[in-house]
């Protein structure tokens, strides 16, 4: 299909990876699958991809560190991972490593389209914000170059997560505006699904040890108790 989305199915149980190649390409896009970890490193390297699905426990190369190796690459590539790791803890390494979204095993067929539909549709709008504010935007002493997806701190380049980054971002198009949990799922995950707050709170949590003094006492993304956040109001400076 001309123009079709193109996936990387990494996953290595057969019954899961036919059942997903058979939905996805019902949605209308391109699957590829692999179920080796390194040969699928391999076919990172050599194609061309639009997203990657990507499980964890593979033979060869595990998920994650497939995953870190796709955040040093030069280009931005989502990546979901899909994973029987349940916990809390594996949750948060598989974000914090650079992935876009996670879901448990076992999961709807239905809630992962909708988590790649999301993923594509987030995409889509930042890139046409991007066409729209390709300037420098400058907040609280943090600089945020959109096109490169780079942000540094007085002259030193922060080390974020691509989904840090959109958070970052958002909150500095949007100075002193609160937005709550949901909202900010919904902006900037791109859906909206009740028990997944926690996910805005620990992204926050973090971001703010990257560009808070004292991540303890934030001065720049703020708790509005009973609300939400929001980026302490500034007069943000757009630089060409």
């Amino acid at each position: 299909m001309t123009g079709a989305k193109k996936i990387f199915l990494v996953e290595d149980d057969s019954d899961i990876a036919s059942l997903l190649q058979l939905s996805l390409k019902d949605e209308g896009y391109e699957i590829i699958h692999e179920a080796n970890g390194a040969r699928a490193l391999e076919q990172l390297e050599k194609h061309v991809w639009d997203a990657v699905i990507l499980d964890l426990m593979l033979p060869g190369v595990d998920g994650l560190e497939i995953c870190r190796r796709i955040r040093q690459m030069s280009f931005y590539l989502p990546v979901i991972i899909i994973s029987a790791r349940t916990s809390e803890t594996h949750r948060v390494l598989g974000l914090e490593m650079g992935a876009d979204d996670y879901l448990a095993k076992p999961f709807s067929v239905l809630e992962l389209m909708a988590r790649v539909k999301a993923l594509f549709r987030r995409q889509e709008a930042m890139s046409q914000n991007l066409r729209m504010e390709a300037g420098i935007i400058t907040v609280h002493g943090v600089e945020i170059d959109p096109l490169a997806r780079e942000v540094s701190l007085q002259g030193k380049t922060l080390d974020l997560t691509p989904r840090e980054f959109d958070l970052l971002y958002f909150f500095a198009r949007h100075p002193g505006e609160v937005f709550s949990r949901q909202a900010l799922l919904d902006q900037v995950w791109g859906y909206q699904h009740e028990g997944y707050e926690h996910t805005v709170n620990s992204h926050i949590n973090r971001l703010r040890t990257k560009i808070e003094k004292d991540a303890a006492e934030p001065e720049i993304i703020l708790t509005v108790w009973g609300r939400g956040y929001k980026l302490a109001a500034v007069n943000a400076e757009h630089q060409s």
